[in-house]
């Protein structure tokens, strides 16, 4: 580790940090339906796009009805998808001529541009043409992300409103978020990353000779458009096969710190637009403190174990910390920092494959998803997601002061604990069990290029990384099979379905419920005390769903690297 390496993750950390409030505050006044600086633009385009969907922006829902409008949309953008892809064949826009995609790579596929995760079975430049990554894949990037934001702001009405019966509108919310924030951002974004070298053509591939004579097809596309997006809406699914760590989609210094604060930003504001709707932003403050001691823990300890290298290498003579895998561009400091990012952001654009890390190092990123991807996480599921676990964290509070549970004045109750519980453990539930599955199924072991520890810790990583809705992958294990494709699919369905429902029913409880004046025995949740609880219950719960599987994986592989033994 270096002084440099750690100057720039102040940076980083520090610029993020200035980009809450401003952010906090657009989003807030956006969901609350207040005048913003778009408004003279954006509103009669808003109001046009409810008349046609026969909404209104004062019709409210009860949670169920929302739930209903999100499954019904989702469902149709899954459909359209999967067609468009089958149809690729005979669609324009594919001056390379791709094929059709076949049906179990498009059924993988749709699922996890549907649900956020951007598992890439496939390589973007030489499987979908353009058709396809901007009216199918892209636009998926959109209103995934959007509907992720969406739940989050539902969930925070739940916990702001007293005796009301509606969380407010599905449809409203997805679109004042793809209107107002989504759009206007990644227009800004396009154009700066057009500037720094990021190809955004319709033209066709090109074909060059290198120096030693042989013939070279250069793959273009509209790059930057989707880099955008699938960064702010920390999708992933990049346009070509090796995401940020093409030059064409991470050219230099400057877009690679531009695409690690679009990551983050979002889904840090959101903490503040929590903290603004419930009347204290001291409590958004504590959220987002909880999820950066989570956060530089990780880096702190991938950073180590990465410039720290690989006991088997020096033992041959060679010092150094481990540069396998890593952008030579940005060194390990910002390789391992990009990588705890993304995978504690839902966003598989990693700019260095995991499967390179050092074992304990690669064991970071596994940790962060099989958290929940709680700490920031992606738009909007990240904090619906660490208000799963202070729903559980106040709970125990409240046992510990000898008095009913509550957060915001709302008591929590059996229902609350039921459904936040059933939202926490459906992710093992898919990680775990097909895992189990998959390592002693002849076929789905036949995809691993590796045995022993570091094997199983490969397809633990793959239904890991699904159910966590991230997308990125060890790198070492064939996920395009027909067992693969379908079983991480339904990983990755149930991570994002099993987590929304019972959130949205959380939130409908909550919303009709009196708030309950703070008194003597009322436990903060605005400070320190509150932080380290929160933290405490995460690790705790996340430590006792994982550990047999953390133990087996990438511990082991260290413990015997340690000794001089390779896997």
């Amino acid at each position: 580790m270096t002084l440099n390496g750690w100057i720039q993750i102040l940076v980083y950390c520090g610029i993020l940090l200035l980009l809450v409030k401003p952010l906090g505050g657009y989003m807030y006044r956006v969901f609350k339906g207040d005048r913003t600086l778009l408004s003279p633009v954006l509103v009669p385009i808003e109001r046009g796009l409810y008349r046609l969907a026969g909404t209104s922006e004062k019709e409210e829902q009860h949670w169920a009805v929302y739930a209903t409008g999100m499954l019904l949309f989702n469902l149709a953008g899954f459909l359209v998808l999967y067609a468009l892809q089958r149809l690729q064949g005979a669609l324009p826009y594919n001056p390379a001529g791709m094929a059709a995609v076949e049906p179990g790579l498009a059924f993988n596929t749709a699922a996890s541009f549907v649900t956020n995760t951007n598992w890439q079975n496939y390589g973007g430049e030489s499987t979908m043409s353009y058709l396809v990554q901007m009216a199918g894949l892209t636009v998926q990037n959109f209103v995934s992300a959007a509907t992720g934001i969406a739940i989050a702001i539902a969930l925070i009405r739940g916990f702001a409103r007293a005796s009301g019966k509606s969380i407010g509108n599905f449809w409203v919310d997805l679109t004042r978020c793809t209107l107002y924030v989504l759009l206007p951002a990644c227009i800004v974004l396009t154009l700066v990353y057009v500037w720094l070298g990021i190809p955004q053509t319709l033209g066709p591939y090109v074909d060059a000779t290198t120096l030693e004579g042989a013939k070279q097809t250069i793959a273009l596309g509209p790059v930057a458009s989707q880099v955008a997006i699938k960064m702010l809406g920390t999708n992933g699914g990049g346009f070509f096969n090796a995401n940020a760590a093409h030059p064409f989609e991470n050219p230099d210094a400057i877009s690679n710190l531009i695409q690690m604060l679009s990551i983050f930003a979002l889904g840090a504001g959101l903490t503040n637009v929590f903290g603004r709707t419930v009347g204290s932003e001291r409590q958004g403050w504590a959220i987002l403190a909880s999820m950066g001691v989570l956060f530089l823990v990780g880096v702190v300890v991938c950073y180590w174990a990465e410039a720290a290298g690989n006991p088997l290498v020096h033992a041959l003579g060679i010092d150094g910390g481990n540069m396998e895998g890593k952008e030579t561009r940005f060194g390990i400091a910002l390789s391992a920092l990009f990588a705890v990012i993304t995978t504690a952001a839902s966003c598989g654009a990693v700019n260095a494959m995991h499967d390179s890390f050092t074992a304990l190092g690669g064991m970071i990123p596994l940790i962060n998803m099989q958290l929940g991807e709680v700490i920031v996480g992606g738009v909007g599921a990240g904090f619906y997601g660490i208000l799963m676990f202070v729903v559980v964290a106040v709970f125990v509070a409240g046992l510990m002061v000898g008095r009913t549970p509550e957060y915001l004045g709302k008591k929590i109750e059996a229902k609350e604990i039921k459904m936040a519980m059933l939202a926490i453990l459906c992710l093992p539930l898919a990680m775990l069990i097909f895992t189990a599955i998959a390592v002693v199924l002849p076929s789905a072991v036949a995809s691993m290029a590796n045995g022993g520890p570091h094997g199983f810790s490969e397809v633990l990583y793959a239904y890991t990384s699904a159910a966590a809705n991230n997308g990125s992958a060890f790198g070492g294990l064939t996920g395009n099979t027909p067992w693969y494709n379908i079983t991480i699919a339904i990983g990755m369905l149930m991570g994002r379905f099993l987590v929304i429902i019972p959130a949205l029913a959380i939130a409908g409880s909550l919303a009709v419920k009196k708030t309950v004046p703070a008194s003597a025995g009322t436990f903060p949740t605005d400070g320190m005390l509150f932080v380290g609880l929160l933290v405490g219950v995460i690790v705790i719960v996340g430590g006792l769903t994982f550990f047999p599987s953390l133990a087996v994986g990438p511990i082991v592989e260290h413990l015997a690297m340690i000794h001089g033994q390779a896997f």
